[in-house]
């Protein structure tokens, strides 16, 4: 039997343990609602370069954002630098190293945690710090610009994002996206997009779409480094609040543990004074 003792500091320590768990899932909360209201997704760009983008007829474009060169592939798997998220970043990187099944290739990894889980998975890797929101200008246009120069200079085919999506406060989704060869939607042929052929280029067709589909691929990253933060907060609240649960259910056993304890310990006293008093009483 634990001393009485023990038992009253471990449900001390549980209490505090508990306290600091909430005010943790509260910081999370306040995070998420902040980053929720500063979000933009940048929909004026988006559509002003699919606009663009319609007036040229990519089966007139040979470009290798366009016309893969062969089947190798770069997949990015975005992670976080912090810990407390359950299992969001080994699931990040499980899919990426499953798109690498598939086709052959590098990966790319976004923060320290996603690069602990995959160093040990035989598939070359680079690695790039977690995204930070008063970096993360900084971060888009580096990583942007790796992934270009390695897309021309390793004639790559192929480029894939892997990355947490939160589909509601509590529920996390990993997506992934295919980034390059860049699928534009059929326009319909229409009066407008028979006008739209009568339009004259100033500058080659396959540097105009080079040109937008880089803007593009910024805007896209700022928006899934975004949802990622977004996911990371949410991720970290369920794994707290799960914690939480489990951290009532010990408080629970170590109370009816530290009554028992003290209900013995008065029973044996109370029978050690009956005792004594008949011993006495002769």
């Amino acid at each position: 039997m634990k001393p009485l003792s023990i038992v009253k500091k471990d449900l001390e320590f549980n209490s505090s343990l508990s306290s600091l768990l909430e005010v943790l899932k509260n910081i999370s909360v306040s995070q998420y609602r902040a980053l929720e209201s500063r979000m933009k997704t940048h929909e004026k760009l988006k559509t002003a370069i699919y606009s663009f983008l319609e007036l040229i007829d990519p089966r007139q474009v040979d470009h290798p954002f366009l016309v893969p060169r062969n089947k190798s592939q770069i997949v990015v798997a975005v992670t976080s630098d912090s810990g407390l998220l359950g299992g969001l970043n080994h699931e990040v990187v499980y899919t990426a190293l499953a798109e690498l099944e598939k086709i052959p290739g590098r990966l790319v990894v976004i923060g320290e945690r996603g690069k602990m889980v995959a160093r040990d998975s035989g598939v070359p890797i680079v690695s790039f710090s977690g995204v930070r929101e008063e970096e993360q200008y900084a971060q888009m246009i580096q990583l942007r610009k790796y992934l270009v120069t390695k897309f021309f200079e390793d004639s790559v085919g192929y480029l894939k994002v892997v990355y947490p999506r939160p589909v509601t406060f509590t529920v996390q989704k990993i997506e992934v996206i295919s980034f390059l060869p860049f699928h534009l939607e059929t326009v319909q042929e229409t009066q407008a997009s028979a006008f739209f052929k009568e339009v004259i280029f100033e500058s080659r067709s396959a540097d105009i779409v080079e040109y937008l589909i880089f803007t593009w691929l910024g805007q896209k990253l700022s928006e899934i480094f975004i949802l990622s933060r977004l996911a990371e907060f949410a991720a970290r609240f369920v794994h707290l609040e799960g914690s939480c649960q489990r951290m009532k259910e010990m408080d629970k056993k170590l109370r009816l543990e530290y009554f028992r304890i003290r209900h013995e310990l008065i029973d044996r006293n109370m029978r050690e004074l009956f005792s004594s008093r008949l011993i006495y009483a002769h």
